[in-house]
């Protein structure tokens, strides 16, 4: 059972699911409330899970995080502690959360891994979101510890690719500088990017994580989180990734950057060495080919796409 299962990363598990030999059940915000106990009870009653891969959060990019504070950790903290307790109430055999690299400490060394997690307070532009996806990682421990339970998390850098939210307003980084980029052409307009553009992220095409999730469930043994991410010699800036949204929509003289607006944080190196130790000749998709890719979707998918 895969929650938030119609979101960017579940519905790329789903295009890859006629690898693997399970059914499987993606939920969206129809099935239930999460954030509801006794709905999220029902569901776990209705389906009883052998797996449950957890995705559902309550999400945005930089500036809902900054603008939504509180209901960022209650919602959260809300469907985190309802999954997890399901899931140990109905003997799932398995759990996979999915946490986030935003949630690492703001002041730090890098590059970031697994052991760091609490090492400091997170950035201030999204502490709701981060604390309450830490306290999925310490809740994931202590029914591990206390009950022998099997719940994983893993820790994905920036996802983008098909199916993702392409708001101008909620959307992440890259899916709402493609819809701003379509727009700025359509209209003649500039195609404006919001702050410097220095800062550097690593991002991770969605069906990459996909795959990586699978492999979580079915052959990673440990019970300790694990980051799946590129390398960091594939770290990029948002400038980079601005200016090749804009050359995939032939607009690349039309690129600004308004340092008006805040950058959030510079950079959150992860160090993906437990995984490249785990996983053997894994071929990420490259930047450039992974836009190209979402941005084509995008294009033929563009009246019916969340936006």
């Amino acid at each position: 059972m895969v929650t938030g299962g119609t979101g960017l990363v579940g519905t790329s598990i789903n295009c890859i699911s006629k690898n693997y030999k399970y059914k499987f059940i993606y939920l969206s915000s129809k099935d239930g409330d999460l954030t509801n106990y006794e709905e999220t009870k029902n569901i776990f009653e209705k389906h009883k899970p052998d797996y449950v891969i957890h995705l559902a959060a309550y999400v945005g990019g930089l500036f809902r995080n900054m603008n939504n504070m509180t209901d960022m950790i209650e919602k959260n903290l809300l469907i985190n502690l309802n999954v997890l307790k399901c899931c140990h109430e109905f003997n799932v055999k398995k759990v996979i959360n999915c946490l986030s690299t935003c949630i690492f400490p703001d002041k730090t060394t890098y590059p970031i891994n697994e052991n760091m997690l609490h090492d400091g307070a997170p950035h201030n532009s999204n502490y709701g979101y981060a604390y309450a996806k830490r306290m999925l990682e310490i809740q994931s421990r202590a029914y591990n510890e206390s009950f022998g339970d099997n719940f994983v998390c893993v820790i994905p850098t920036n996802i983008y690719g098909k199916n993702d939210n392409f708001s101008l307003d909620d959307g992440h980084v890259i899916p709402a500088l493609i819809h701003k980029c379509y727009l700025a052409k359509k209209n003649n307009e500039r195609f404006v990017i919001k702050g410097t553009g220095k800062p550097l992220r690593q991002f991770v095409y969605s069906e990459d994580l996909a795959k990586l999730i699978m492999w979580t469930l079915e052959k990673y043994e440990r019970k300790d989180s694990i980051i799946l991410s590129v390398s960091e010699k594939d770290e990029v800036s948002i400038e980079k990734v601005g200016r090749l949204i804009a050359k995939n929509f032939d607009y690349e003289s039309n690129v600004v950057f308004d340092s008006n607006f805040s950058d959030g944080q510079y950079k959150k190196t992860a160090d993906n060495s437990k995984l490249m130790k785990s996983i053997k000749n894994f071929n990420f998709t490259s930047i450039e080919n992974g836009l190209e890719e979402t941005i084509k979707w995008f294009k033929n998918n563009f009246d019916k796409c969340r936006k």
